[in-house]
């Protein structure tokens, strides 16, 4: 299993490696290529988000790590071990250690909360007051041990998928898969969620990976993240600095660099992309290049971001068309402590 350093030295251990995955469904009208060759590592610890419209295959690609859909080529290796060719126990053992949460949360309505949080425990033999013991100890981490008695249908969603969590933690996982795990919930409930899984992630260093068609949970938690878009890659690494310099035309709409209407409406582009943190929201640094260049500069969008909790400011402007002033422009803008680079719509 290959290990790498991060920027602390610190070192990175692979978790996931998925190497050309391809998933191909065959069907009455033709083939539909699911996944186009997706390569990713996921290391020892990160919040890795995995993101793309609707149809880009994210849920596709979750379903193959863990094997719950078949590739059709490629590798998936867990904890250096390929899936793919594991025996039945061999791939009981190994789901154990990747749980999983879903979008519906999927809890046995019939059974109280603790049952449901139980049941787990109860399949690989622990029964008894040492289960209960246990799934008390999971309640009280997701903040629902006062409803250890309750059924599912008295619970409010964001309560249900609580249970979930502390159900999917019972086997006490590496990793834990969140497919849409918010995405039916209201934007409170969901900011409550997203902050128990950096609990999780922080307190008990479970690797967590997240598919989401939301930039928003993408900002608030991830450190790491994959741009899906028809089936393919399009940008991989941290999250800021897929931020600071987006190139793909989907990690610009995702991101909010090009808006929908931008796109349609044919703006004179090249644009500037101007990106700062948040120490510099105060500072009149296009008041400065204005007088710096003695010509007008349009803001054509600006807007705050914040990416795990550090603030961002984010602006396009659109300068004369002479290539000198707008490379001065950058320049200014870059020996200023910006990023700053040309936004092409294509």
């Amino acid at each position: 299993m290959e290990r790498m350093n991060d920027d602390t030295g610190a070192v990175r251990i692979p978790v996931i490696q998925v190497e050309r995955l391809k998933k191909i469904y065959h069907i009455a009208d033709g083939d539909v290529i699911a996944l186009d060759g997706i390569s990713l590592t996921i290391h020892k610890g990160d919040i890795y988000g995995i993101i793309g419209l609707s149809g880009a295959g994210k849920s596709t690609l979750i379903r193959c790590i863990n094997r719950l859909d078949v590739p059709t080529e490629g590798t998936v290796c867990v904890g250096g071990m390929n899936i793919l060719t594991m025996s039945q126990k061999e791939l009981r053992d190994t789901r154990k250690k990747v749980s999983m949460i879903f979008q519906q949360f999927n809890l046995l309505m019939q059974k109280t909360v603790l049952k449901n949080v139980r049941y787990p425990l109860e399949i690989t033999g622990i029964r008894g007051v040492k289960a209960d013991r246990r799934a008390m100890e999971l309640l009280k981490i997701v903040g629902l041990e006062d409803k250890a008695n309750v059924y599912p249908s008295q619970l409010s969603g964001g309560q249900k998928q609580r249970v979930a969590i502390a159900r999917a933690l019972a086997s006490d996982p590496n990793v834990l898969l969140c497919d849409e795990a918010t995405s039916s919930l209201d934007p409170m409930t969901t900011q409550s969620i997203l902050g128990l899984l950096q609990q999780i992630n922080r307190n008990l260093g479970i690797t967590i990976v997240v598919i989401t068609h939301e930039m928003a949970v993408i900002r608030q938690i991830c450190t790491h993240v994959a741009i899906l878009d028809n089936g393919r890659i399009v940008e991989e690494g941290e999250v800021d600095d897929v931020f600071l310099h987006t190139k793909s035309n989907a990690g610009k709409r995702l991101f909010g660099v090009i808006t929908p209407e931008q796109e349609t409406l044919a703006l004179r582009l090249p644009a500037v992309r101007v990106v700062f943190d948040g120490s510099r929201l105060m500072e009149p640094v296009i008041a400065k290049l204005i007088l710096h260049l003695n010509t007008p500069v349009s803001i054509l969008s600006a807007d705050i971001r914040y990416l795990n909790s550090v603030c961002y400011g984010q602006m396009l402007i659109d300068l004369p068309e002479d290539a000198q002033i707008r490379q001065e422009a950058i320049a200014f803008l870059s020996h200023h402590g910006l990023t700053a680079e040309e936004v092409y719509n294509t």
